[in-house]
């Protein structure tokens, strides 16, 4: 059975994440550098090897004051621990177009087990001739889970900054 790869296009793919800020309303931010791969067996995808790296240093939020404290030892700790990494460990199908993807991912020097439900787009030839394949995933994380507990309390009760981590991926992969 042949092996078909599959590498991220960055220009058409956004590695997104959403954080309640003093409980009430959402700050967004993203990472601008990243790499990915896919391996497949099949046309499905399913138990596709899937391998993803983010340059902590690329996080943009549209605030550079925030993006720096969240680069020091109070956040992501970047001269320390500069990549991210997600390793799948299975990816299954669900209902039409929807699946489950499980792996590990690496933050902060801490590696842990994820659930995200993956979209399939499907694939499609672009205006150039190439094959191209879409996924968008959604999930949650726990960021004190990966050693990023900084918070604040207020003044009239809960936080500064959410444990709750919603992430919000698209990607486009074209097929080698």
């Amino acid at each position: 059975m042949s092996t078909t790869k599959w590498v991220i296009d960055p220009t058409h793919s956004e590695i997104g994440f959403k954080v309640k800020h003093m409980m009430f309303t959402n700050v967004s931010g993203k990472f601008s550098k990243f790499d990915a791969t896919i391996e497949s067996n099949n046309n499905n995808f399913e138990n596709a090897k899937i391998e993803f790296t983010g340059a902590v240093d690329s996080i943009t939020t549209g605030n550079a004051d925030r993006d720096t404290h969240l680069l020091s030892a109070d956040f992501f700790d970047a001269a320390q621990f500069p990549e991210l990494k997600f390793s799948a460990t299975s990816f299954t199908k669900g209902n039409e177009g929807e699946y489950e993807l499980v792996g590990d991912l690496t933050l902060h020097g801490v590696t842990k087990s994820v659930k995200l439900v993956a979209e399939y787009g499907g694939v499609m030839k672009d205006p150039w001739g190439n094959t191209k394949m879409a996924l968008s995933l959604e999930g949650k994380i726990n960021r004190k889970d990966w050693g990023l507990n900084w918070n604040s309390a207020l003044e009239t009760g809960g936080v500064l900054v959410s444990e709750e981590v919603r992430l919000n991926i698209e990607l486009q992969f074209l097929q080698q």
